[in-house]
């Protein structure tokens, strides 16, 4: 996934999820923010980030967040960019027909991939929380993110392939755990999952200021 117009910047405040206020070359803009998560380990004011920008008047904000330096960490925190990294990297690991936005139960999952003897559904998440390099989720509850576990667990349950695959957006990981302090459900539900015959795959990313792909497996601590 390469991102085209990328412009260093100076994160200022966040008026709310959608909006940061940003310096560029002095001038105060604004900014759309391309994650609704809470990231305040990662919006902190000063902090040195980039941005892509657009032309001016083609719509509402000239410029999107897309990734910010945390203690020399580049950290990429665009939402919609890991279903189009992992989407590109699902060739190399899986074969057979691999579909997006497939609906399974009461869920729509990310992925549907038939090799014409089984199908599976995998669902992804991206990951910016770090904390001395481990990697967390969620940074917020989510009951969203409950309720995929529990459809993929039936799944499993029903015979079928299951995957969540957590893509932490940021390289250098030691390892990878649910965020149990912020949701012990999630992280219930993530074991339930495991236990039920769900894969969970984690894997960090190669980033840069301007691109982001699927790096290497990173271990996972339940």
């Amino acid at each position: 996934m390469v991102y085209e117009n990328i412009v260093k910047a100076r994160f200022l405040s966040r008026p709310n999820r959608f909006i940061a206020e940003i310096d560029v070359d002095g001038e105060r803009k604004i900014c759309h923010v391309k994650n609704t998560g809470r990231c305040r380990e990662l919006l902190v004011p000063n902090a040195e980030i980039f941005v892509q920008q657009f032309p001016v008047g083609k719509r509402k904000t000239e410029f999107d967040l897309i990734s910010v330096i945390k203690n020399g960490r580049l950290i990429n925190m665009d939402s919609q960019v890991p279903n189009k990294a992992v989407g590109e990297f699902l060739p190399r690991i899986f074969e057979g027909n691999i579909k997006s936005e497939v609906t399974y139960g009461s869920s729509r999952f990310d992925f549907c991939i038939d090799n014409g003897e089984r199908r599976s559904f995998l669902e992804v998440k991206g990951v910016t929380l770090e904390r001395d390099g481990v990697a967390y989720f969620p940074d917020a509850p989510t009951e969203r993110g409950r309720k995929h576990l529990n459809e993929l667990s039936e799944a499993a349950k029903a015979g079928l392939g299951a995957y969540v695959f957590f893509l932490v957006q940021m390289s250098d990981i030691r390892h990878f755990e649910p965020n149990r302090e912020t949701d012990k459900q999630f992280a219930e539900a993530l074991e339930n999952a495991v236990k039920c015959g769900v894969r969970v795959m984690v894997f960090d990313s190669v980033v840069t200021e301007n691109s982001i792909c699927v790096g290497k497996e990173v271990d996972l601590k339940l």
